[in-house]
């Protein structure tokens, strides 16, 4: 196939041109007018032509909590978000990923079952220390921990002393760890409340200063890679410039501003929580200057009766969003005179690189898979739940006119339609 279009995001610039497609990868991109001969020619004219973004932040929760998303109905959602790629959190499951036999129940789980292309991040709790270096070698692409409870019985946090232990073993392996950055001494109790500024309260900017202080401190002491995910304060940065640290935020965070929350209105209920307006300029302008490296999801579904509650205390912390994040980001990133290349060096490069895929995924290149996003930039929507692909309708973004549509989304050079054949990812 030669994919062809006016508007193709390389690594080098937008330019026209013709993705070349042979087998599974990207053989050559080719000026706008070579036609190699007998392939087949599809056209998209002035569409943009995408490397498939990379989400390195989602909970899909499969097995055991399969009714709240699963593989299935996540990687499809994702597929029309174009999204090609995927990197799955281990708390959520039953069990989490945290020992051999649980990253091979979930292997066993989800095979067959998936539009995209997945792996897997191990887990780190408070008594998996032995198990880092055999999740390691039997494939995870690096390692989650809370240092704050995740509100999964299953899934301990850890302390600085717990988190300290463990990090010979997790350098040794050369494999990031990915942190919930927030000091749990310095969160609030929150009672009954519907005021979301209460909740806010509960969670403060300095809980999340504190937590990226200890990591990266710790991250200098044994040369383990640190990666902060879901930043939402910009108080945070910049972290150190000579650390192997990374720091991703979401795009909730960089669109929605907690001036605007409704009494309430607990589907903007997450964790860390959506700060000021002004939080979230600085937040824009961390992207913009590399102080924040990657952007990613944070899709983190329910079923409706955990979201139903109007008490902040009691309704479940997560955004389902996974379909939704490039035409947020690119309706943010546009309104402030922001090129689409960067959108995708936030979605896309970024987070393979996280993941250690950065040599097959994440850019528009000769070999590399042959991911490609066909995106019409000018188009625009207005967000149904019920017309997601998400098991659930719930999103804070009900109703919001959001502009960008994706058009087709091929996987490893094959239009996704129809039977899942998405496959585990390697390092």
């Amino acid at each position: 196939m030669l994919l062809r279009s006016r508007n193709v995001v390389t690594p080098e610039g937008i330019r026209p041109a013709g993705v070349w497609v042979q087998g599974e990868s990207i053989a050559a991109v080719l000026a706008y007018t070579e036609n190699p001969v007998g392939e087949q020619i599809v056209d998209v004219g002035d569409a943009y032509v995408l490397p498939g973004l990379v989400d390195t932040h989602v909970h899909f929760n499969e097995p055991g909590r399969t009714h709240w998303e699963g593989f299935e109905s996540g990687t499809r959602a994702a597929a029309a978000g174009g999204i090609t790629t995927v990197v799955e959190m281990p708390l959520n499951s039953i069990p989490g990923t945290v020992s051999i036999g649980a990253l091979e129940a979930k292997r066993a789980a989800v095979a067959g079952n998936c539009s995209g292309d997945y792996g897997f991040w191990g887990g780190l709790v408070n008594d998996n220390a032995d198990q880092i270096e055999a999740l390691a070698s039997a494939g995870v692409l690096g390692f989650k921990c809370f240092l704050a409870d995740p509100g999964v019985d299953s899934f301990t946090m850890v302390t600085g002393a717990q988190l300290e232990a463990a990090l010979p073993a997790l350098a040794r392996t050369g494999l990031p760890l990915l942190v919930h950055a927030e000091l749990p001494e310095l969160l609030l109790p929150l009672a009954s409340e519907e005021r979301y500024e209460r909740y806010l309260d509960s969670r403060p900017d300095q809980s999340e200063v504190e937590a990226v202080r200890l990591v990266t401190s710790l991250g200098r002491k044994y040369g383990a890679r640190i990666h902060i995910v879901h930043l939402s304060s910009a108080d945070a940065l910049p972290v150190p410039d000579d650390l192997a640290v990374t720091v991703e935020t979401c795009p909730h965070y960089l669109h929605f501003a907690a001036e605007e929350i409704a009494e309430g209105a607990t589907n903007w209920k997450c964790a860390p929580p959506i700060r000021s307006r002004a939080n979230r300029e600085r937040l824009w302008q961390a992207l913009i200057t590399g102080k924040i490296h990657l952007v990613a999801s944070d899709h983190s579904p329910c079923p409706p009766e955990m979201k139903a509650s109007r008490d902040f205390s009691k309704s479940w912390g997560g955004i389902a969003s996974v379909q939704l994040g490039l035409p947020v980001m690119w309706t943010e990133a546009s309104a402030r005179g922001i090129g689409i290349e960067h959108v995708v060096r936030w979605m896309s490069e970024g987070p393979a690189r996280l993941a250690g895929l950065a040599s097959i995924k994440g850019r528009i290149a000769p070999g590399f898979d042959a991911d490609l996003v066909v995106f019409d930039a000018a188009a625009e929507f207005t967000v149904r739940g019920s017309e997601l692909f998400h098991k659930h309708p719930i999103t804070p973004y009900e109703g919001e006119r959001l502009r960008g549509v994706v058009r087709q989304t091929y996987l490893r050079g094959r239009l996704v339609a129809g039977a899942p054949f998405g496959r585990e990812v390697k390092r």
